[in-house]
């Protein structure tokens, strides 16, 4: 029988199908849908459990997740450190310029590169990362302009985001209560923003680490150690080889 969390993932997968969008949007991929063996084996393998964190990411990338199904799914990370490769299928419309070529991709995720290699390098193996913590995306959805261009949900307009929003907010719901982290921790601010509009007042400690996109120029002059220092700030303890690696000392504070 599906776990809470597959129950609640593929009714988020439906109902943002059932969505439309106007222009400028002209594609709009759904990785729960054509990408969902993926992203259902990384929901069985490892969201079980309680968590004591959740990185809490914006919307998949479409040389990541729009390809593996996995939140920063940079192929290589996703095959060889999580373990998953599953079959991929394609969205209904797909633009020339964004193909769908699952883990054929050879296009490498920058983000989801920096953020797997982080967790790599700090726990050594997926396992004893995903014993304390998880990764979810609070938006399942790739934007897309007629040129092919990247389109964020925080920039559609209002109905269109309320729409979405809704959908999005009531998964990011679910994932708290069947993982029950003691914190949310967005990787970037409009994921902490989303985090505290839909857990604020509920006693989840929030936080923030800074975002590993090459479009920010503060990410590519050393992502990793800026990451490692946000998490220390707020009482997170990636680097401690007690317990072999990656010991988490306390949730953060709610207000910070």
């Amino acid at each position: 029988m599906p776990s809470p969390l597959t129950r609640a993932t593929q009714r988020a997968a439906r109902a943002v199908a059932e969505l439309t969008f106007a222009p400028p949007v002209a594609f709009v991929y759904n990785p729960l849908d054509y990408a969902w063996r993926p992203h259902a084996r990384y929901l069985e393998r490892f969201g079980g459990g309680t968590k004591q964190f959740l990185l809490l990411g914006m919307n998949p990338g479409p040389f990541g997740m729009a390809q593996t199904g996995v939140p920063f799914g940079e192929v290589a990370a996703v095959r060889d450190f999580l373990g998953i490769e599953e079959p991929v299928g394609a969205p209904r419309a797909v633009h020339p310029k964004r193909p769908i070529h699952g883990f054929g991709c050879s296009r490498s995720e920058v983000s989801g590169k920096r953020l797997w290699g982080l967790v790599q390098r700090c726990f050594g193996a997926p396992e004893r990362f995903f014993a304390q913590g998880f990764v979810h995306n609070y938006c399942p959805l790739v934007f897309m302009d007629e040129g092919g261009r990247n389109l964020t949900p925080d920039k559609l307009p209002a109905a269109e985001r309320t729409a979405l929003f809704a959908v999005c907010d009531e998964l990011l719901g679910a994932v708290v209560r069947a993982l029950k982290p003691g914190c949310v921790l967005g990787v970037g601010v409009f994921a902490e923003q989303r985090a505290r509009h839909v857990l604020g007042g509920t006693g989840v400690g929030l936080g923030r680490i800074p975002h590993p996109s090459p479009a920010s120029p503060a990410a590519n002059r050393g992502w990793d150690e800026a990451a490692l220092r946000a998490l220390a700030e707020q009482g997170f303890d990636w680097g401690s080889e007690e317990e072999g690696r990656g010991g988490v000392e306390r949730a953060v504070d709610s207000e910070l």
